[in-house]
């Protein structure tokens, strides 16, 4: 498995480099978000880890971006200050999966990596279960999803969520089940990861995102997937 660690910084890219490699990864190292962008279309690695900051050069949003549009690999967005709920959705509307603070915990890293290489490994398992009600139609054997017509990205932990929620459809899944089923153990105190993450799904499935038919809240409990009758011409 390959992995791309892209930060200005040569002690962290270094040091996340090292423990990577120790972890069984082949590891390609970036300074800058020109040269993440060169050695991901050359090399397409398996995840990236992705710095925000990147002085003088195209920042870590962009950088993001740019690799959304040609890949479904994981990303671990590294910031150097706390992130806020607002911080996160402007990740994920970027196509992130993660984010993490500096310093970086060496051994929280890798269980991170770990865990998102899980969650993309799942979200590519053959399952064989469709949805379709006309309007939103989900395949999970093809890992697909379209909304009135029109296909719509899903990042891997985006895709692993609706998933679970569509395979519990009709039942109310725990925000906790959520954590465990969709992010793995390590995240079992995250506890604000699905409330922002259900957000950013509704705005690409739901008609309106503010008024949901889909992703149902159940309050203080978890999230319900209610299937919608599919409407005949």
């Amino acid at each position: 498995m390959k992995a791309m660690i892209v930060d200005d910084e040569q002690a962290i890219r270094d040091a996340l480099g090292k423990k990577l490699k120790r972890a069984g990864y082949d590891v390609l190292l970036c300074p800058d978000g020109n040269e993440g962008l060169r050695v991901f279309m050359a090399e397409r690695p398996d995840i990236v880890i992705l710095d925000i900051v990147m002085p003088e050069n195209i920042d870590g949003l962009t950088v993001c971006r740019r690799i959304r549009d040609v890949s479904d690999a994981p990303i671990l967005m590294l910031s150097a200050q706390a992130v806020t709920e607002e911080d996160v959705i402007d990740g994920l509307a970027a196509g992130a999966d993660e984010y993490l603070i500096k310093p970086v915990r060496l051994n929280e890293f890798v269980a991170r990596v770990e865990a998102m290489m899980r969650r993309a490994r799942l979200a590519n398992a053959e399952v064989e279960q469709r949805y379709d009600d006309g309007y939103l139609s989900v395949d999970l054997h093809r890992r697909q999803v379209h909304v009135n017509s029109k296909k719509e990205h899903l990042t891997p932990t985006e895709f692993k969520l609706l998933a679970v929620l569509l395979e519990n459809a009709g039942r109310v899944v725990t925000q906790r089940d959520l954590l465990e089923q969709v992010w793995g153990h390590e995240y079992i105190n995250d506890v604000y990861y699905p409330r922002v993450y259900i957000s950013q799904l509704r705005r690409k499935i739901e008609r309106d995102a503010a008024n949901p038919v889909y992703i149902l809240t159940e309050h203080r409990v978890g999230y319900r997937f209610e299937k919608q009758q599919k409407k005949t011409p």
